[in-house]
């Protein structure tokens, strides 16, 4: 168990019974029985506002989702693949976050595209703005395409596993960083 410290899954998927979600509630789940402080955002459900700047009030989801972000230890973060890019709506949250307050954090990341191709070029640019708030990627991300998914659960195996392994990948690195 790694209790000590707090994780938090991250759904990117705006869409409603998006393919994300159904993978990345799969991660939260596998993740809970690691760590019981853990905390779920989903981006198909939660009602997270559209950044305006830092003069405007922002509803309590939004900053609660913010807030969990920054305090937690450990990322599990799942994207879809939208026009060659990650999702617009994961980039509009971590424009709440505070690069001040994330150094030394660690991310593990998944990518779920309808096809092979892209999935690579993506990984680098999550890892890229990881790295603007200091955030040290696991570099072992899991590709999956949407034929991994069927009737609202993963049906291939070989996801699961390589999920699982992402988690507890993940969770190893932050383990060393925050013994020293």
């Amino acid at each position: 168990m790694v209790e000590d410290m707090k994780i938090v899954v991250i759904s990117g998927s705006p869409r409603k019974n998006a393919n994300t979600q159904i993978i990345m509630k799969y991660v939260f789940e596998y993740a809970k029985s690691k760590n019981h402080d853990i905390k779920f955002i989903n981006l198909s459900e939660d009602d997270i506002e559209c950044y305006k700047g830092y003069d405007v009030e922002y509803n309590d989801a939004t900053k609660n989702a913010a807030k969990e972000i920054m305090d937690a230890d450990v990322w599990l973060i799942g994207t879809p693949i939208y026009n060659s890019f990650f999702s617009a709506a994961l980039k509009n949250l971590f424009e709440y976050v505070d690069y001040k307050k994330t150094a030394g954090k660690v991310a593990g990341i998944t990518i779920l595209a309808a096809g092979d191709i892209g999935l690579i070029n993506v990984q680098n640019l999550v890892t890229q703005l990881l790295s603007y708030f200091r955030v040290i990627a696991n570099p072992k991300a899991v590709f999956l395409t949407t034929k991994s998914v069927s009737e609202n659960s993963i049906t291939d195996e070989d996801a699961k596993t390589r999920l699982k392994e992402m988690v507890d990948g993940t969770l190893e690195i932050a383990l060393k960083i925050h013994q020293k």
